[in-house]
Formats: structure tokens, sequence, C-alpha cells
């Protein structure tokens, strides 16, 4: 069975537990969860800054304590989790793309401890379960903008790494743009960095005096691309319209609230087990969104705008979905 298959399977049922649940944390009337987050990069890239968001809600709610790591190495990863588990952790939080194998061990020497990372893999019983950011929703519906509002029929994509995460986003995105422009051709390139602004930013530039007039923002740094040179950008994960509000057009957002929600309330009724939490950033359960047109609400074309809203409808119904594809997106342009 393929990752493709296997999700949907996940998505369309039920989650069956694949071991015995993890006792509760937080028998005492108004115990706190302690939670710890492991991240490689800074709390302000797109991508974690909506786990910390999320996070930082429960604590706002007076639910968890929480704690966390920025900037730690892929080398330190293990050591940095192992740490926190010491420290009578109940839940940790990360990503674990680049430290798998780590990762898991050390979920396997703390059984009674609850995981829940970014990943590309399966669970791990009992106690290690995956998210992943799945808003190739959201990004499908910003691709239709992206097709109908290119000139030269050339948009460019600039991504981080070409792994499921990103690939199933920008494959989402060419789909949505060839739905409404057939004749539309893409650039893409990865900078092989989560964060790197400057690096993607070169990138852009290279794509934009080839002729492309919208770009993908995936990554940090192409927006400044798009503004300098005076084309159209399209966010991901989160809206920057107002830092480019001459830019940025749209954007395909991500809320992290749902899964982190759902994962700490397994917590406390002692029923956390390893579980794939891909659908909790699905735009049907308020995972992931499209962002409001803003200063573009009057430059986008009517006529683009009624076709997109009508597929945006059919996704929320169940009527219409959005094709889950892992694989490396490829450059089109001639």
């Amino acid at each position: 069975m393929s990752r493709t298959q296997r999700r949907e399977l996940l998505i369309g049922g039920s989650l069956a537990a694949l071991a015995t649940a993890i006792p509760a944390v937080a028998r005492a009337q108004g115990k706190k969860i302690k939670v710890a987050a492991i991240y490689t990069v800074p709390v302000e890239q797109q991508w974690v800054s909506r786990i910390h968001k999320a996070l930082n809600a429960a604590v706002a709610r007076g639910e968890i304590e929480y704690v966390f790591s920025e900037n730690v190495a892929n080398a330190d990863y293990e050591r940095v989790m192992r740490q926190y588990a010491e420290k009578g952790t109940d839940f940790i939080v990360g990503e674990s793309f680049a430290v798998e194998a780590a990762a898991r061990k050390v979920a396997k020497d703390y059984p009674k401890i609850a995981f829940l990372l970014g990943s590309s893999g399966q669970p791990q019983a009992p106690n290690f379960s995956v998210f992943d950011n799945y808003i190739h929703e959201a990004a499908f519906l910003t691709g239709m903008f992206a097709g109908g509002l290119t000139k030269t029929n050339k948009i460019g994509m600039v991504g981080g790494f070409p792994i499921p995460e990103v690939n199933r986003l920008m494959n989402a995105f060419m789909a949505g743009a060839k739905e409404v422009n057939p004749k539309v051709e893409f650039m893409v390139t990865f900078i092989n960095s989560w964060f790197d602004p400057p690096k993607a930013k070169e990138a852009a530039f290279a794509m934009i005096d080839k002729g492309a007039d919208v770009m993908y923002a995936e990554r940090f740094g192409v927006s400044d691309a798009a503004k300098e040179r005076k084309v159209l950008a399209i966010g991901n994960v989160i809206d920057t319209q107002a830092q480019y509000p001459e830019t940025v057009v749209v954007s395909a957002l991500w809320f992290m609230e749902p899964t982190i929600d759902e994962a700490l309330k397994k917590i406390k009724a002692g029923k956390f087990t390893a579980e794939d939490y891909g659908k909790w950033s699905y735009m049907g359960v308020k995972g992931s969104a499209l962002s409001p047109l803003g200063t573009f609400e009057k430059k986008v074309p009517a006529d683009l705008v009624k076709r997109v809203r009508a597929r945006e409808a059919e996704i929320l119904a169940g009527k219409f979905t959005v094709k889950i594809d892992d694989n490396q997106p490829k450059s089109t342009a001639k």
C-alpha cells in the first residue's frame, strides 16, 4: 500500500489505537500537563510558528506548562529530547524529519511520555504519534488564484527540502493553477534549508529574471524578491500580506490548534496512543484555510474569485477531493 493510500484510509475512517493508551497525567484536579517542544529552527519560522502559537493558546487557557528549545542542531536533538524526558515532561512536541531514528529511539525508552512529532513516517507504538501540515486543499485553491493571475504563464516555486510535507503542497498548488490555466509552466527549486531567507530570495530572483510573474513563497525570502521586482507572491502556512500588502495575494493557512487540542484531550483522558494526526490539518476541521484576499479584494477578477469560492465550497462539503501527491515536483518551464 502506498503512503497516499495509507493516509487516505486513516483520514476516511477512525484512527485505531495501536497499543495500550498512556495513563492519564492530569488526574489531580487542576494539574497542568507539562509540555516541552524541540525545534530545529527559530520559532519565527512559518511551520514552527504554528505549533508555538497553538501551544501558547493552551497556556493561555491554563491547560499546560510550556517550555521549548529552538535552533536545536540535528546532532543535538536526541540529547535535548532525553533532557526533557528526564525532567518529568508529560508531552514532547517537535519535528523529526531529519532525526527519525533518534527521536523514535527516545520514545521507546520513555513509554509513559506522549510524543507528537512532525514526520513523514508512520506512528510507532505505544506513544509516538505523528503529524504533518496537510494543507494541500488550501494550497490547491491558492494555485487557482496563481493560474488565473499570471500574465506570462510562468510561475516560480521555491521550497525548502523535497520531502513529502513540502512536495504535496507544491503539487496541489500546481494542480490548482493548471485547472484554471492549462498553459501555465512552473520553475521549481529547493534551497535545502528550512530557514535561509537570503538563499530563497536569490532563487526567486533567478526565476523572475526568466519570466515568472507569480511566485509561490514556500520559504521566507521569496516574497521579498517578489516585492523588489514588483511581481505577485502566494503565501504558505501564515498570512504575510500585512508585511507585503502589494505583493502577497493570498495564502494557504495552517492552524495547529485542532491537532494540539486533540492530543491534549487524549492525554488528559489517559487515551493517548500512537496515531497519525494528519487529518486534523484538513480544511473541514479548521486545520487549514484560505486567507482573506484583503488588499487584493478588488484587484482579483470577480470571475476568478467566484470559481475559487465554488471549489472551496465543494472541498468543505466533501464533493471535491484534492489529490495527495508526495512525489518531488519538477520544473515544466522550457
